[in-house]
């Protein structure tokens, strides 16, 4: 990783450049990161340093600083080396005065969204800054177009097969220009994004590979170049040059490809130089949330919002663990929150359907993922929500159909496939339920719901393969079966097919954790009284004594079991001690 002023100075003129080219995404994070490196304080007072203050106490309580698993996981990752470009390259162009007065009339078009126009007003100027911006502007304009004629045909949610019109002529102008060798970094971003549409999806990755290794700065060029690496075969096949931001683009992909303590160990790696960055928090807590992690996450977002408390980016996931663990008065007031801040964004919209799903209110839940859709009908997590509340109104159908969205969107979505095993399970077809859990289990492999799910599956009468089972509990219980299904699960199916020494030992586990836990209820009853009869019949009888004396304090019926099971050991003692 680069100094801290050297990252600090290449963003600084980054920012200037992707604004200038209207990139403002790939801005806004860049400036975000700039803020997100600590100020010398020998430099700065403590007022130029308030915003960085909040997010070291996570820092201070998440970093590993080189030791443990997530160290050791980073130690095999490609490491960036230094700074190949020391600060960005200025325009050649900028001097050129009358071409900069049709650029910025052009520029002002483009941000008041008449695309058209600008690239009308650029049309017979010839500067590279000048080409990008009028390429940009024609394919926004097909963008635009596209989604007006989807819109037009289907309807907000609508399936349709609009195409964006320009990327023929923009796809045979920029790879002119890259046959001669006068496009810039810019427009190869461009050209790889046309390729990308049109499905050329090879020739899309080496030409945005040339784009960042030219101009490393670019995070819209990264991200789409990372939604291109699929596989960690084709992650690894690139030929990137060393750059600090490859860093940041490999804990991205990582993430992705569900490398997910890799990807947390590069990004506390570069926390070393971006130490307040919220970027760097939220992916942090993301990794935390595919690690099943709640109670870290839940403290990351807390700071993260009293760093930046009208943020709206990221907070869905946040409500996710808050329904998770049925936090009503915390996803109520984020909801409030965000409302007042956004009510109409995506997350907002979601946050919002998530605090009535966890008031049961199922239809009014349905109608705000409906919302957060028209405001992006590719938003996948409101596919996904969408399907559990149809799922629990339901409506299958419906749930089918918005699940196949979501995996339509994103086919390494393991919520979604999973959603399609339960509801295909709800409908009784529990071979294509298998397979849908199966996909999920692909994906997800460290995730004890979805080992249940498809064990559930095996158990059923229509397919009963009761071995099948037992491996995917198993494999539950491996997993930190947090539910504590899977060990009550094993020993009932050890027992029914006369394992009881197998069975014993299960329940025994079982009966550990509801201990450990404090829990009562039917499977504590269960397995007192499958131990205290097992330790009978293996003429244990003070350990089967245990288990009785404990079964007497319920009452019912196995409290009477438990004084014939001590009557019965009783007899058996003396048996023992005085034979006829």
């Amino acid at each position: 990783m680069a100094s801290k002023e050297t990252c600090r100075q290449e963003l600084r003129t980054a920012i200037r450049q992707l604004s200038d080219r209207c990139l403002y995404s790939a801005s806004r994070w860049a400036a975000e990161q700039l803020v997100g490196i600590e100020q010398d304080p020998a430099k700065y007072t403590p007022s130029h340093t308030r915003f960085q203050r909040g997010s070291s106490s996570i820092r201070r309580r998440f970093r590993t600083d080189g030791t443990g698993d997530a160290a050791s996981a980073f130690n095999s990752t490609p490491v960036a080396g230094v700074s190949f470009i020391s600060t960005p390259p200025a325009s050649e162009e900028e001097n050129d005065a009358v071409e900069s007065d049709f650029y910025l009339l052009a520029k002002s078009y483009f941000d008041c969204r008449e695309y058209r126009r600008a690239a009308h007003v650029l049309r017979e100027q010839t500067s590279k800054k000048a080409v990008f911006l009028r390429c940009y502007a024609l394919y926004l304009a097909g963008e635009k177009r596209k989604e007006e004629e989807t819109m037009e045909l289907e309807g907000p949610l609508g399936k349709s097969d609009a195409v964006n019109k320009e990327l023929i002529s923009l796809e045979r102008e920029l790879s002119g220009l890259r046959k001669c060798g006068t496009i810039d970094s810019f427009c190869l971003f461009l050209y790889g994004l046309v390729l990308k549409e049109k499905g050329n999806e090879g020739l899309a990755r080496v030409v945005l590979v040339e784009s960042v290794n030219n101009y490393p700065w670019n995070w819209s060029a990264w991200s789409e170049l990372q939604s291109l690496c699929t596989t960690v075969e084709i992650l690894n096949g690139l030929h990137l040059v060393n750059h600090w931001m490859k860093d940041f683009f490999l804990a991205n992909a990582y993430q992705e490809l569900r490398l997910h303590n890799e990807s947390l160990a590069k990004y506390e790696y570069i926390q070393g130089t971006f130490s307040f960055s919220n970027y760097v928090q939220a992916q942090i807590a993301k990794a935390q949330y595919s690690l099943r992690e709640f109670e870290q996450v839940e403290v990351i977002f807390e700071e993260l919002l009293r760093n930046d408390p009208y943020r709206v980016e990221d907070m869905d996931m946040y409500s996710n663990v808050l329904y998770a663990k049925e936090c009503f008065s915390a996803l109520s007031y984020l909801a409030h929150r965000v409302f007042l801040t956004d009510k109409y964004r995506p997350e907002s919209c979601c946050i919002i359907g998530n605090y009535y799903s966890l008031k049961g209110q199922h239809e009014k839940s349905v109608m705000y993922f409906r919302r957060a859709l028209k405001l992006n009908k590719n938003y996948l997590s409101a596919w996904t929500l969408m399907g559990h509340e149809y799922v629990e109104m339901k409506n299958t159908p419906a749930a089918v159909d918005a699940y196949r969205r979501a995996v339509d969107i994103n086919p390494c979505d393991y919520r979604a496939w999973y959603g399609l095993g339960q509801t295909y399970e709800m409908m009784g077809m529990p071979f294509y339920a298998l397979h849908y859990f199966k996909k999920s289990v692909f994906l997800q492999p460290n995730d004890s719901r979805l080992w249940i799910a498809m064990a559930q599956c095996y158990k059923s009468e229509e397919l009963h393969m009761p071995e099948e089972a037992i491996k995917c509990f198993k494999r539950a219980v491996n997993c930190n079966d947090r539910e504590a299904i899977a060990l009550h699960q094993l020993a009932k199916l050890h027992r029914e097919r006369g394992r009881f020494e197998e069975a014993a030992f299960y329940y025994k586990k079982d009966l550990e954790r509801m201990e450990a836990e404090e829990r009562e209820g039917p499977n504590m009853v269960e397995a007192l009284s499958f131990l205290a009869r097992y330790c009978k019949d293996q003429k244990r009888f003070e350990e089967a004594e245990v288990y009785c004396t404990r079964l007497l304090d319920y009452t019912g019926p196995e409290k009477e079991e438990a004084k014939s099971l001590l009557r019965g050991i009783r007899s058996a003692k003396d048996v023992e001690l005085f034979p006829p």
